[in-house]
């Protein structure tokens, strides 16, 4: 135990002198990396040390591999730029189709913001119903690329509430995900109605990018821009 702090003492210094973890290691061979991420994770280096590190790297052993996720990461911001501004000018032969403006917005307030993919989350079945519509007929969204998960409280029924849903959004139950059901303290419905809220997803990274270049079309088209702050 004694040793082990004393370790913990000593990486701790090395990280606030500026070492990398790799230099940690080599000084003290038996910790982990996962440990020393613990143990250091707190100890910000000045920006000096911060550029020191990067120098290392980008003229080190692995400089080759540092100069290849260079290259790529400029290759992904090149594909997100050209869809963007691809959605940017696709706006403008669209702008008077009133189910691209409404699934647009709609996506734009209540959709998901991960750049990974593409989800939308809502309780209506007739928000639902549009928004399976707008990605169909205006995004293009193939059938097998839509995934359905639901969540639902103890109180309903989970079998009814997929073949519910199955039947609004016209999606396989094959394709529904794992159903997550919330606990509580209610003992019976007060909307029998209510069948929890469906979330429908589209792993789609370059759907996500054309939305937002449509988002910055319909801003465009009403002479809408970002305040400077």
């Amino acid at each position: 135990m004694r040793i082990r702090l004393q370790d913990r003492i000593l990486a701790r210094e090395y990280r606030k002198q500026g070492f990398s973890f790799s230099e940690i290691m080599a000084k003290i061979p038996h910790l982990s990396k996962s440990t020393l991420n613990g143990w250091l994770k707190d100890i910000e280096l000045t920006q000096q040390q911060k550029v020191r590190l990067f120098e290392k790297i980008k003229n080190g052993p692995s400089k080759s591999r540092f100069k290849g996720a260079l290259a790529n990461h400029q290759k992904r911001i090149d594909i997100t730029r050209y869809i963007v501004n691809t959605a940017r000018e696709e706006t403008k032969s669209m702008i008077n189709n009133s189910l691209f403006i409404l699934g647009t917005m709609l996506y734009w307030a209540e959709g998901d913001k991960c750049q990974e993919r593409v989800g939308f989350t809502n309780s209506d079945p007739m928000m639902i119903l549009l928004m399976m519509k707008w990605f169909r007929e205006i995004c293009g969204v193939s059938e097998s690329k839509f995934r359905i998960f639901l969540a639902i409280m103890t109180l309903h029924d989970e079998n009814g509430s997929k073949i519910f849903w199955s039947r609004i959004t016209n999606i396989p139950l094959s394709q529904f995900n794992k159903i997550r059901i919330k606990q509580t303290p209610l003992k019976g419905k007060r909307n029998p109605s209510y069948m929890g809220t469906c979330r429908i997803v589209v792993s789609d990274k370059n759907l996500f990018r054309k939305i937002m270049g449509w988002k910055l079309g319909i801003l465009e088209n009403y002479n809408i821009s970002a305040p400077i702050a």
